[in-house]
C-alpha cells in the first residue's frame, strides 16, 4: 500500500540541505524520523558505511546538487533510468533514491529486531551506479493534480460500490490515523518546495488513505473471490496515479531549479 517512504524523506530534506535552508542536525533528524539510525554504504572514497550527516556531505563532495525519489512496482519502474542492477534492487525495495549531479542512486535496506512496540529499526542506504538518463513515468505537478482529483473520485466510486467505505472501525481508524498524521505532520515536505508540491503531495496521501482502507478492511461487501479480484483491478490505476502523484511532489524541488537554471 501507499505510504510516507523514506526514499520521500530523504530526498526532501536532503535538497533543502543541499541548498543551505536547513542545518544538517535538522535534516538527519528529519530524515531518520522514528528509525533509530541510517547509515550510507557503498559511498565512493568510502571504505564501509557512514553517517547520515558524513554521506550527505559526501555526495555534495561528489557533486550531486539534488535528490530525487523513484517508488517503483512490477510492471512500473516509476522514476527509474537503470542500469538493470540498481532497477531491480530498487524495485525490491520499492523505493529508491536517484542523485542529480553525478550517476548515484540509494536504495534502503532496512532492518527490524525487538518485540512488537519496541521495535529497533536500523536503515542502510546502499550506494550504486545509474544510468543518467530522464526518469521513467514521472509526471509533471500540473500532471498529477489533475490525475489525483480524477483518481480520488475513482477511489471514492470503487469503494461506495463495493461497501468499503461504510465498512465498520476498521476504515474508522483508517481515516482518524491519516487525519492525526495530517495535522501532525505539515512539513511531509521540506522547506523550499513550492506549495503546489505540498498540495499534490498531500492529496495523493488522501487518495492512498482510501486505497489502504479498500484493501486493509476485510471483505467489505465483496463476498466472493471475483469481486475481490475486481476491487483489486479497479484500484491498481488509482494507485500507479497516486504513486506517480508522489513522484511528482518530491521531485518537486529538482525539478524547479532546473527550470530556473536555464
Amino acid at each position: 500500500m501507499l505510504s510516507e517512504p523514506r526514499s520521500g524523506q530523504l530526498a526532501a530534506w536532503g535538497n533543502a540541505l543541499l541548498a543551505g535552508l536547513v542545518s544538517p542536525d535538522d535534516a538527519v533528524l528529519a530524515i531518520v524520523g522514528d528509525d533509530a539510525v541510517h547509515r550510507i554504504e557503498g559511498l565512493p572514497g568510502e571504505s564501509g558505511p557512514v553517517g547520515l550527516t558524513l554521506g550527505l556531505g559526501r555526495l555534495r563532495t561528489l557533486g550531486v546538487t539534488g535528490l530525487r525519489v523513484a517508488l517503483p512496482a512490477p510492471g512500473h519502474p516509476l522514476g527509474l533510468s537503470g542500469p538493470p542492477a540498481f532497477n531491480a534492487r530498487a524495485l525490491d525495495a520499492e523505493e529508491a533514491v536517484v542523485c542529480h549531479g553525478a550517476a548515484l542512486g540509494l536504495v534502503p535496506e532496512v532492518y527490524e529486531a525487538g518485540p512488537a512496540g519496541d521495535v529497533h529499526v536500523e536503515v542502510v542506504w546502499h550506494c550504486l551506479a545509474v544510468r543518467e538518463a530522464p526518469p521513467a513515468d514521472v509526471p509533471s505537478l500540473g500532471e498529477a493534480e489533475r490525475e489525483l482529483a480524477e483518481a480520488l473520485r475513482e477511489a471514492t466510486e470503487v469503494l461506495s460500490r463495493l461497501d468499503v467505505a461504510g465498512s465498520g472501525p476498521v476504515a474508522a481508524a483508517a481515516i482518524d490515523a491519516y487525519r492525526a498524521r495530517a495535522e501532525r505532520g505539515r512539513e511531509v515536505l521540506a522547506p523550499g518546495y513550492p506549495p503546489r508540491a505540498v498540495r499534490v503531495l498531500e492529496l495523493a496521501q488522501r487518495v492512498g488513505m482510501l486505497i489502504s482502507v479498500a484493501y486493509e478492511s476485510g471483505h467489505g461487501g465483496a463476498v466472493s473471490a471475483s469481486e475481490m479480484a475486481a476491487r483489486a483491478e479497479a484500484l491498481r490505476p488509482v494507485e500507479r496515479t497516486a504513486r506517480r502523484a508522489q513522484v511528482a511532489a518530491y521531485n518537486a524541488f529538482v525539478e524547479e531549479r532546473e527550470r530556473g537554471a536555464r
